[in-house]
């Protein structure tokens, strides 16, 4: 099983990123989520439709690849 939700006490350094990670995962979901439907953002990218939808869906799914890799176990963890 390739992900393991282990609930022991995390280090400051790994809590961190885990922070780091919604946090990402947050801005990249808004931003792709501005791109496609924002209407005054429209005008500034110069883009059609289409291309906005494909644009922010991709940036969308690579929010959602970043969330689901904070959830990978790494092999230097494993104890």
């Amino acid at each position: 099983m390739p992900y393991k939700f282990n609930f022991r006490q995390k280090s400051p350094k790994r809590r961190f990123l885990l922070i780091l990670g919604f946090a990402t995962f947050i801005a990249f979901s808004t931003l792709g989520l501005m791109i496609m439907f924002w209407g005054r953002l429209d005008h500034s990218l110069n883009l059609s439709k289409t291309e906005r939808l494909l644009f922010g869906s991709l940036i969308l799914i690579y929010g959602v690849i970043r969330f689901s890799r904070l959830f990978k176990e790494e092999p230097e963890d494993e104890e």
